[in-house]
């Protein structure tokens, strides 16, 4: 998918970033089990309350050259590239969905969840149901209300997508793979329908072979080292739902005579 440049995409990417600092607000307070829509923000190091020259997404954490401005402790690179991922996603959504202002708000809504569970997994192997029941039940809610004829196609797709997963966890004994991601399938399964669904969970085993041999190559892990698969699950999804076709016609090339 080509991405253009225009002003108005330039105002959606800094809107992005804007929300991905949220974001970054919403994981650390789950973490710690804090609200995250009171209270003012602060160093997780000193715990410092943070001025708003602390607070310009990305800007913030190049001027300080990576470190908290009062105790100079390392700042993680998760709040820049949560930063940086959400604004060049809700370019996307927006690229993708055109002239249809529901479908944004609901894909933007979405998207802003699995990136919250994606950082969260990827640290603490765990998917918080805070985060994602809420979500399913709206991606059902939006697809029952404005898809309605194709809400079987959903359904389907989740009923696929959670049945696979479920197998295998019950056939590995919960070992190769997490509850939360059989949950979470019932999310995505609602975001791209059948037969993009298909693509996705290809993708995320694809994603996570490679991975997993680059990281078994350099010695980093083995066979029986645990991985959490929610992040490559939202990646293979995220890369159907908005290079699916594309990926498709690419693969269907080789078997035109």
């Amino acid at each position: 998918m080509e991405v253009p440049f225009t002003i108005f995409n330039l105002f959606i990417f800094l809107f992005g970033l804007c929300v991905g600092s949220f974001l970054n607000v919403v994981i650390f307070r789950l973490e710690k089990e804090e609200s995250f829509v009171t209270g003012r923000s602060h160093c997780p190091k000193c715990r410092h309350q943070l001025i708003w020259l602390d607070l310009i997404p990305v800007f913030s954490f190049l001027f300080l050259k990576g470190k908290c401005r009062y105790c100079s402790q390392k700042i993680s690179w998760q709040y820049p590239a949560v930063e940086m991922a959400t604004g060049l996603l809700f370019v996307l959504i927006f690229l993708a969905t055109p002239y249809n202002l529901i479908s944004i708000l609901f894909l933007l809504y979405i998207v802003s969840f699995l990136i919250v569970i994606f950082i969260y997994d990827l640290k603490h192997y765990l998917i918080p149901d805070k985060i994602l029941f809420p979500a399913i039940i709206i991606s059902f809610l939006y697809q029952a209300i404005f898809h309605t004829s194709a809400m079987g196609n959903y359904l389907m797709a989740s009923a696929i997508a959670c049945g696979f997963l479920l197998a295998i966890f019950l056939v590995s004994k919960g070992q190769w793979m997490g509850f939360g991601d059989v949950k979470l399938a019932i999310l995505l399964g609602f975001l791209i329908g059948f037969p993009n669904i298909l693509l996705g969970l290809f993708l995320s085993f694809f994603f996570g072979a490679i991975l997993g041999i680059i990281l078994m190559s350099f010695k980093k892990c083995g066979l029986k080292s645990e991985i959490p698969f929610a992040p490559f699950l939202i990646l293979g999804t995220l890369t159907a739902m908005f290079f699916g076709s594309e990926i498709i016609q690419w693969y269907f090339q080789f078997f035109t005579f």
